[in-house]
This record gives structure tokens, C-alpha cells and sequence, in this order.
């Protein structure tokens, strides 16, 4: 299993200031966005990897491309695992990914999401995912930047 560092959770997947500092405080040296869509868009691909701090490795995977990498050994490198819902990494545990913790960001409000916690809107759909990955085994907490106090979600769900 390779080593992954810090999963999250972030409807903007990579974004300025705030993946700096997780990059900072994990000293991850690569990113692995999965998403299936984004997979499929040269321009969006393009997008993301200049958005990345300088110096850190881009990958841009479908679920199922992402279970084969991050299930593969362990290299030097310290990922970090980006998906914009709860969904996606449901996905990739199923699929034999071991997440340990799982850092909520970024949820944005929609029509079919309420609001969760501060400016973090889920669906009953989400909830739900949520609380099977927590069953899993995975710690599951609200952290936008690495200053802030970690929330347990549980509370909230």
C-alpha cells in the first residue's frame, strides 16, 4: 500500500492557500486527485496540476485507477488523496484502499444538501456514506487548515 499521508475531502479539490499548508504540514511530495470526471478533461487535468504547489507531483485518476495505484507498494513519496464526496473514497476503501482518517474541507451547499457543520453541506445520501465509512474503521473529521481544531463529524451526522 503506498503511503498516504492525509485524505480529503474538498469539493475544489486543489486550491491555493489551503492545499499549501496541508502540503506543508503532511510533507506530502504528491497529490492523487480522483475523479472520474476530471480524469476525462485535458483542460480540467491541465488546470489542476499548475494549480499544485511547486515542487509536488499531480495525478489525476478514476476510481478505479487510483484502488490499482494506491494499492500498489509503498514507495519515498507521501501522497495526499483529494475527492470532492464521500462517495469517491467509499469507493476506493471498498476497492482495498486502507484510509486511516478522513479530513473534511470543503462541501458546498446544493439544492439537495443541507448544512452540516459551519460552511460543510451533505446529502442524505453523503450522511450516509459517511457513517459506512466511519463503521469501516475510518476516522472521519472536520479540519479546513491545519491551524483549526479538528471536529469529530460524528456528532454532526
Amino acid at each position: 500500500m503506498r503511503n498516504i499521508v492525509f485524505t480529503r475531502i474538498d469539493d475544489r479539490l486543489i486550491h491555493g492557500q489551503v492545499m499549501t499548508a496541508w502540503v506543508h504540514e503532511t510533507k506530502a511530495n504528491e497529490i492523487v486527485i480522483i475523479d472520474n470526471e476530471v480524469a476525462q478533461d485535458d483542460f480540467l487535468k491541465m488546470i489542476m496540476t499548475s494549480s499544485a504547489p511547486a515542487g509536488i507531483k499531480v495525478l489525476i485518476m478514476s476510481e478505479e485507477e487510483a484502488i490499482n495505484y494506491l494499492t500498489q507498494g509503498a514507495d519515498e513519496n507521501k501522497l495526499i488523496v483529494l475527492a470532492k464526496n464521500p462517495k469517491v473514497i467509499k469507493n476506493v476503501i471498498d476497492g482495498g484502499v486502507k484510509i486511516e482518517s478522513l479530513n473534511v474541507g470543503g462541501m458546498g451547499a446544493r439544492k439537495d444538501r443541507t448544512q452540516l457543520y459551519r460552511n460543510i453541506s451533505v446529502s442524505d445520501e453523503e450522511r450516509a456514506c459517511f457513517k459506512q465509512i466511519m463503521l469501516g474503521g475510518t476516522s472521519v473529521y472536520v479540519q479546513v487548515i491545519p491551524e483549526e481544531k479538528s471536529t469529530n463529524i460524528e456528532q454532526y451526522l
